[in-house]
């Protein structure tokens, strides 16, 4: 299996780091240009500043390349960042100027919606199919899932409010997987590449 991580801004190393044990290192591709992504079997959108990688993903060719493959049903997991380029909605954030989506997510998100970078945070999250064992939440300036359409399905909880959704191959979390020193999202999400293979 051949794994790439958007690898233009953002929390790039935490994920290579995180996928390291997880699969070979020779099997990773950091992505930066458009042909980064032929033969990927799947693809992880980091966390990291919206606007700034949907302006890089432009400028490199990658947006264009990227959104055929979505289309074709290319398994993506997108965390912060990537969830709200991933979303098919996006609700007027405060900061204004919100970025163009891929909208193959059937979700409406909110940008920062959890707060400012002081009042980034943890706690426990249930994610389906790990278990009853939580999973350690990371939300730093985190988007909030507004409404989940029918063409979604949660996938995760922060108690009652849904922080994790799954469209198909395609998964977008609230949360951060890569920061918390646990690969299950990571092993979780690539098992169920595997399957749809």
């Amino acid at each position: 299996m051949k794994v790439g991580v958007l690898a233009l801004q953002g929390d790039v190393p935490e994920h290579l780091r995180a996928l390291g044990g997880v699969v070979p290192e020779r099997s990773l591709v950091p992505v930066r240009r458009a042909k980064d992504l032929d033969d990927l079997d799947a693809l992880f959108l980091p966390g990291g500043e919206t606007t700034t990688i949907s302006r890089l993903l432009a400028e490199s060719g990658v947006w264009t390349a990227l959104a055929h493959r979505l289309a074709e049903g290319f398994p993506v997991l997108g965390t912060c960042a990537g969830l709200i380029l991933l979303a098919r909605d996006l609700a007027p954030s405060v900061a204004g100027q919100d970025p163009p989506t891929f909208g193959v997510l059937d979700v409406r998100v909110r940008r920062n919606d959890y707060g400012s970078q002081r009042e980034s945070f943890e706690a426990p999250v249930l994610v389906d199919g790990l278990g009853s064992r939580t999973f350690p939440g990371v939300f730093i300036r985190a988007p909030r899932i507004l409404g989940v359409g029918a063409d979604a399905q949660p996938i995760a909880w922060l108690g009652e409010e849904i922080v994790g959704v799954r469209s198909g191959p395609v998964w977008g979390l609230a949360f951060h997987p890569e920061l918390a020193g646990d690969p299950r999202v990571h092993r979780a999400f690539l098992r169920a590449t595997v399957k749809r293979r």
